[in-house]
């Protein structure tokens, strides 16, 4: 893998994963909401030897993929990680579901990853590896969901999964795989200090599994460690 792009890259899992592929000489585009706010990327891009560059994205602004479309250019991207994503507010239990507040999580969580992709298209499909991953949840499961609960957020994630699936069909004609990713219960702001998997054991599966994705595994739905999840 020569270069990534990676949304939401100032903190947790995205920032973990900038770390790691700078470490392993990886050019990275990492895209952030407020570059002026993300210290800690901003000094992790200007270290000696790092080949990383900072770049505003808003997953909540529908021009934000032009705006990098047009920073890239053609440049080749080997990895499209959509990583970018909120949770929402916590009440989303029956009874009390805020509609604006699932339309708004739709928007960030499935369509702007959707958008991106559109936009970005040709410079993945020009790349070596060819590769789009999009971070979901297993909350978006139909197949695991056991639970109930957490509306607007399992709605769009199930919706991100859908989009996947139809990426998958769309683009394998030009050799580019996509697929949607669990990154497990992590030990995020978004996950709590008390989930099971800590963000360098995410990562870490996570990269893995980018190394070994094949066409064929296009339109499937992993764990973080690399196993396949019901849809």
């Amino acid at each position: 893998m020569k270069t990534v792009l990676i949304t939401g890259a100032n903190r947790g899992i995205g920032l973990e994963h900038v770390y790691r592929f700078a470490e392993r000489g990886i050019q990275v585009f990492a895209a952030v909401r407020s570059p002026t706010d993300a210290g800690e990327l901003r000094e992790l891009a200007d270290a000696p030897g790092n080949f990383i560059t900072v770049l505003p994205y808003d997953a909540s602004d529908p021009a934000a993929p032009a705006g990098l479309k047009a920073a890239l250019g053609d440049t080749s991207i080997d990895l499209l990680f959509a990583n970018a994503g909120v949770m929402g507010d916590r009440n989303q239990s029956f009874g009390s579901v805020d509609v604006e507040e699932v339309l708004h999580l739709v928007r960030v969580n499935s369509l702007a990853p959707l958008k991106l992709a559109e936009a970005l298209a040709d410079n993945v499909a020009n790349s070596a590896n060819k590769l789009i991953a999009l971070q979901s949840s297993q909350m978006g499961s139909i197949g695991d969901n056991s639970s109930g609960g957490y509306y607007a957020y399992r709605v769009s994630k199930a919706a991100l999964n859908m989009v996947a699936k139809s990426m998958s069909n769309d683009l394998r004609s030009r050799g580019v795989i996509t697929v949607a990713l669990h990154p497990g219960w992590v030990q995020t702001r978004m996950g709590g200090a008390g989930a099971p998997v800590t963000v360098a054991q995410c990562v870490a599966g996570q990269q893995v599994l980018f190394d070994r994705l094949k066409l064929s595994d296009s339109g499937h739905f992993f764990n973080y460690d690399g196993r396949e999840l019901p849809w």
